[in-house]
């Protein structure tokens, strides 16, 4: 009893005030909070498996650079993707719903946006300390105090929902899905450059944020279009 409280507290202290908080507060603008539930919970459940059962095992087969790229692609891939609008109300009305492939879509999310990050070295060091006698202590203590922990993320995502316009949720959504996606980005560069072959790190970023603003403004354009044509 006394490993699982310091398992789940230190996991729950290690991830508050990191990004999947705030990331899951993002979330709540596109999916519903039975859906994130779901995906969040899945990937804990993974990851902290993963962690604690195959050690540094993934980290080694996986190069940090290609973590960071994949995990800022996804990142400014909900940037967009929140810029252009959903059709989930024309897609609830027709019968025919995408959001039973949202859990997945979370799941994905919040599984690269954890990967490799400090509360995944905490499992990872634990599962390393106690051993395999004590893995699946460490794996609930670790899972639950993740998802304690992100939990109050997205109640605090849906109280926001509820008492905020959308445009200004959706916005806040953008914004810190592009700020995610383009810093991640540069570490991914900068690591690409440091392991892989020399890169020119902030020219390449400023062409990809150039191109990345280019494509939103066109989302958003067809958004407003679309909009005014249901009108």
């Amino acid at each position: 009893m006394l490993l699982f409280l310091k398992v789940f507290f230190t996991e729950f202290i290690a991830e508050m005030g990191d990004k999947t908080q705030l990331m899951l507060i993002a979330l709540t603008s596109k999916y519903k909070l039975r859906d994130i539930i779901l995906g969040t919970a899945a990937a804990i459940l993974v990851l902290n498996g993963l962690a604690v059962l195959a050690g540094g095992l993934v980290s080694e087969f996986i190069p940090d650079w290609l973590i960071k790229t994949i995990a800022a692609l996804a990142f400014l891939y909900f940037a967009a993707s929140t810029i252009a609008g959903d059709d989930d109300d024309e897609e609830e009305g027709s019968g025919k719903s995408k959001i039973k492939f949202a859990p997945l879509a979370v799941f994905c999310t919040f599984f690269i946006a954890e990967l490799g990050d400090k509360t995944q070295l905490t499992a990872i060091t634990f599962g390393a300390n106690e051993g395999m006698g004590s893995a699946l202590v460490v794996w609930i203590g670790c899972s639950l105090g993740l998802f304690a922990a992100d939990i109050l993320g997205m109640l605090v995502g849906y109280l926001l929902k509820s008492r905020t316009p959308d445009g200004l949720l959706n916005t806040l959504a953008f914004v810190i899905f592009s700020i995610f996606g383009v810093y991640t980005l540069y570490q991914g560069l900068n690591l690409i450059s440091a392991d892989v072959c020399p890169l020119p790190v902030w020219p390449v970023l400023i062409v990809v944020a150039a191109a990345f603003a280019a494509l939103c403004v066109c989302l958003f354009r067809r958004r407003e279009q679309k909009a005014t044509s249901k009108r």
